[in-house]
C-alpha cells in the first residue's frame, strides 16, 4: 500500500510512496502525531537526483524488516531538500554542530516531536561498514536513547539553540570591510587554490561558480594571476568528463582532482550559473584556442537544456539523475555515459576510432568502474583532425540516445531557473543570440504568468516551485533575490517594460518580506512556518547566498532607479555581516561582491536608438569584459522608462546612436561615436 507520500508534487517523494515505512511529508499531520504519541521523528532529507539517496532506500527503506523497525520506533518524514532548503538548511547546521562533520545527502536527523534535533548522520549502510554501524541496529539504540535519557536530550537540546542563535549576524553602525578584504578574498582564494589542475583543495572537487566569479572581477582591476586562476579552471574543467563532452551540460563534481570522473547528475543551477562564467571568460581570454572551447560548451550546453531539460511552457526543470540502468536492468551510477571499447569500435570506423581513442582517453587504462570508460578531453583535437572527431562524437551521441536515460525530476524551481535566466541571457548578450534570449524570457515569463500569484489577501506573492498544474510553496529568499538579479540581467539584454515592472515588484515584495531588524535577510519570510531556527547566512555553497545576491541586486536596482531606499538595506546587509566578510571573504564571496560595487558603484551606461543601430554597438560591446557596468539599450519603441533611464532618441534616428555613461549621479555628455564610447569605459 502506498503511504502518505503518495499525494505529494515532488519526483523524490514520489520515488519513496510505496516505500514499507510509512513516510509523511513534513507538515501538521505528521507533527502532530509525533507529539500525541510522544515519538521522536525519523528526518531524511534528500533529492531525486542523490546516488547516495537511492543507495539508502534501496538498502533500507525499501526493506519490509527495516520499514518495521523504523514504523515501531519513529514517526518517519522524508523531505525533498530542493522544495524545503528552510529545512535542510537548519538541519544541515545542527549536524555539522553536533557530529561535527560535514553534512550531505542523504541526512539523516533523529528529532523530538518538538523537531529538535538530538542525533544526526548521512547515509548509513543496510550492514555495518565503513566505519558506520547498521542502519537497522541504530534505529532501536538511537529510540532507547530518546526515551531513556530526557535529560542529556533536553541539555544538548539547549546548547544547540544556543549554538544556533549565535549564527545570525547584527548590523554594525559602518562598513569596515575594505580594499584590504577584497585583497584578502583573493589570497584565501589562491592558496586553496591547485595551480596544476586547477580548482580549490583536492578531490572531490565542486565548479564553485561564487568563487570564480570573484576572481574574474579581481581580473578587471588588473590582477593577472586572478585571471590565471579562472581561466585554468574553466579550461580544465571544459576539458574534464564533469563536463559531458558527448551531450553538453556539467555535471555536480568531480571525484577526481583532474575533473575526469564526475559524480554524474546534472544540477540546472551549476549549468546556469556556469553558462554566465563561461560567457565572462570568453570576454576575458585573449587566447583564441581557449574563446573556441568556452563558445562550444556553452553552445552545447543550451543545446542540452532545451533538448533535455527544457518544460512546454517554456521554464525548464531541475535535475537529471546520477543513475539509469545498465545493460543488465540494474541502476548504476554513470551507466548512460561510460563505454566498453567493444561498443566503442563497433560504432565508429578504424579511423574515427583510432582519433576518438586518442583524444577522449580510450587508448587509456579503464577509468571508471567495471572495466569500463568515462570520455574526457586527454589531448586537444587538432585541426586535421577535427571532421573525423565531429563525426565519430555525433555517432556515439546517436548510440548513448538509445540507452535507457536517467531519471528527470521535472519540477521547476523558482531561483534555479532564475540562475538559468542570467545564464541565458549572458550568453545571448555575448554571443548575439537572439534565440538564447527568448529562451531567458520565456522562463522569466511562465515565472511571472504562473508562479507570481495573488495570495488570500489579493496581494501578489512569489511561489518557490512548480510540478505540472500545481504551483506552491512560498518562495524563499533565494527566489526573490536570485530572480531580481537575473531580470537585471536580462533587461540589458532586451529591454521590456514588463521585466521592469516585475523586477520593482520583486524588490519591493523582497524588503517586506524578508529584510531583519538588525541588518540583512533571513532566508524565510516574515509568513513562514515556525521552525525551530530562521537562519540567516552569508556563505556560499552550491548555489550563491541570498544574502549576498540581494546585496548586489539591489544596490544595482538602487542605481539604476536612483532609489536610495535600495542602497541603504543592502548596505545595511553589508553592515550585517561585515565581521563575517572580514574573517573569510572568499567564504562568502557573493557579499564580498557586493561590497566591491559598494566601495566602487557600478557604471551605468545607456544607449538611445533605433533596434539595428543598437544591436551592431551591443555586439561590439559584448566582446568586451565590463563586470562592474550595467548596460540599458534601448530603442524607439520603448516609451515607458524610469527618469533616470529618460533619454532623447538621436535626432537622425537612422543612423545615429546616443549614449550617455553615468557614475553615481553625474552623467557623461551624449556619445554618438562608439570607439569613442569604448574609451569612455
Amino acid at each position: 500500500m502506498p503511504n502518505s507520500l503518495v499525494g505529494e508534487t515532488s519526483p523524490y517523494l514520489l520515488q519513496h510512496a510505496q516505500n514499507p515505512v510509512e513516510w509523511y511529508p513534513w507538515g501538521a499531520q505528521a507533527l502532530t502525531l509525533a507529539r500525541d504519541q510522544n515519538k521522536p521523528i525519523l528526518l531524511s532529507i534528500g533529492y531525486s537526483a542523490c546516488h547516495w539517496c537511492h543507495v539508502m532506500a534501496h538498502e533500507s527503506f525499501e526493506d519490509a524488516a527495516t520499514a518495521a523497525l523504523m514504523n515501531a520506533h519513529f514517526i518517519n518524514i522524508k523531505v525533498d531538500r530542493e522544495e524545503r532548503p528552510d529545512i535542510d538548511q537548519i538541519y544541515q547546521t545542527a549536524h555539522s554542530m553536533l557530529s561535527k562533520a560535514s553534512g550531505g545527502w542523504p541526512l539523516t536527523v533523529f528529532l523530538t516531536p518538538h523537531q529538535e534535533p538530538f542525533f544526526t548522520g548521512t547515509y548509513f549502510p543496510k550492514t555495518a561498514r565503513y566505519q558506520l554501524p547498521s542502519f537497522a541496529d541504530l534505529i532501536p539504540r538511537v529510540a532507547a536513547y530518546y526515551h531513556e535519557r530526557k535529560a542529556d536530550v533536553a541539555s544538548q537540546n539547549q546548547q544547540l539553540q544556543e549554538a544556533l542563535a549565535r549564527t545570525i549576524p547584527i548590523a554594525n553602525h559602518v562598513v569596515s570591510a575594505g580594499g584590504s578584504t577584497l585583497s584578502l578574498a583573493f589570497q584565501q582564494l589562491r592558496d586553496s587554490f591547485d595551480f596544476e589542475n586547477g580548482g580549490f583543495g583536492s578531490a572531490p572537487k565542486f565548479p564553485n561558480p561564487a568563487d570564480i566569479t570573484l576572481l574574474m572581477h579581481q581580473a578587471h582591476t588588473g590582477n593577472k594571476p586572478a585571471e590565471a586562476m579562472a581561466l585554468q579552471m574553466l579550461s580544465a574543467m571544459s576539458r574534464g568528463g564533469i563536463y559531458d563532452q558527448i551531450g553538453g551540460g556539467f555535471c555536480r563534481y568531480s571525484v577526481d582532482e583532474r575533473w575526469n570522473i564526475p559524480h554524474f547528475e546534472k544540477m540546472l543551477y551549476d549549468n546556469g550559473q556556469l553558462l554566465c562564467l563561461y560567457a565572462d571568460g570568453w570576454q576575458l581570454s585573449k587566447n583564441a584556442h581557449d574563446k573556441e572551447i568556452y563558445a562550444k560548451v556553452i553552445e552545447e550546453t543550451i543545446h542540452w537544456l532545451q533538448r533535455e531539460m527544457l518544460s512546454p511552457k517554456g521554464a525548464i526543470y531541475s535535475s537529471l539523475d546520477a543513475d539509469s540502468l545498465n545493460i543488465h536492468g540494474h541502476s548504476e551510477e554513470g551507466a548512460f555515459y561510460v563505454w566498453q571499447l567493444n561498443e566503442v569500435k563497433a560504432l565508429l570506423s578504424p579511423e574515427e576510432f583510432a582519433v576518438t581513442s586518442r583524444y577522449f582517453g580510450f587508448d587509456r587504462a579503464p577509468n571508471f568502474e567495471s572495466q569500463a570508460w568515462h570520455a574526457y578531453l586527454a589531448i586537444m583535437p587538432d585541426d586535421q583532425d577535427k571532421t573525423l572527431f565531429n563525426s565519430a562524437k555525433a555517432k556515439l551521441f546517436v548510440a548513448r540516445e538509445l540507452r535507457s536515460r536517467p531519471g528527470l525530476d521535472n519540477k521547476i524551481l523558482t531561483s534555479w531557473n532564475a540562475l538559468a535566466i542570467k545564464g541565458l541571457a549572458r550568453a545571448g548578450n555575448v554571443f548575439s543570440r537572439p534565440d538564447w534570449i527568448k529562451l531567458a524570457q520565456d522562463a522569466v515569463d511562465f515565472i511571472h504568468d504562473h508562479l507570481w500569484v495573488k495570495n488570500s489577501s489579493g496581494e501578489f506573492q512569489l511561489l518557490a516551485t512548480a510540478k505540472d498544474d500545481n504551483v506552491h510553496l512560498n518562495a524563499y529568499l533565494d527566489d526573490y533575490a536570485f530572480l531580481l538579479d537575473a531580470l537585471i540581467e536580462l533587461m540589458q539584454v532586451d529591454y521590456r517594460t514588463i521585466d521592469m515592472q516585475f523586477a520593482e515588484e520583486i524588490a519591493e515584495d523582497l524588503l517586506e518580506n524578508f529584510e531583519a531588524e538588525d541588518g540583512g535577510f533571513y532566508f524565510t519570510s516574515h509568513q513562514h512556518e515556525k521552525l525551530i531556527h530562521r537562519p540567516k547566512q552569508g556563505y556560499d555553497n552550491a548555489t550563491p547566498n541570498g544574502n549576498g545576491i540581494a546585496s548586489v541586486a539591489l544596490q544595482r536596482f538602487g542605481h539604476i532607479l536612483g532609489e536610495p531606499r535600495y542602497l541603504q538595506i543592502a548596505e545595511r546587509a553589508l553592515q550585517a555581516f561585515d565581521s563575517t566578510i572580514k574573517r573569510n571573504p572568499a567564504g562568502c564571496a557573493s557579499l564580498s561582491h557586493a561590497l566591491s560595487e559598494y566601495l566602487t558603484p557600478p557604471t551605468l551606461v545607456i544607449l538611445r536608438g533605433n533596434a539595428e543601430n543598437l544591436a551592431q554597438w551591443r555586439r561590439e560591446i559584448g566582446q568586451h569584459y565590463y563586470p562592474h557596468h550595467i548596460f540599458f539599450y534601448l530603442d524607439e519603441t520603448i516609451t515607458i522608462l524610469a527618469k533616470t533611464l529618460q533619454r532623447p532618441l538621436p535626432d537622425n534616428l537612422a543612423i545615429d546612436v546616443n549614449a550617455w555613461v553615468c557614475k553615481g549621479v553625474v552623467c557623461s555628455q551624449s556619445i554618438d561615436h562608439l570607439p569613442s564610447l569604448l574609451r569612455h569605459i
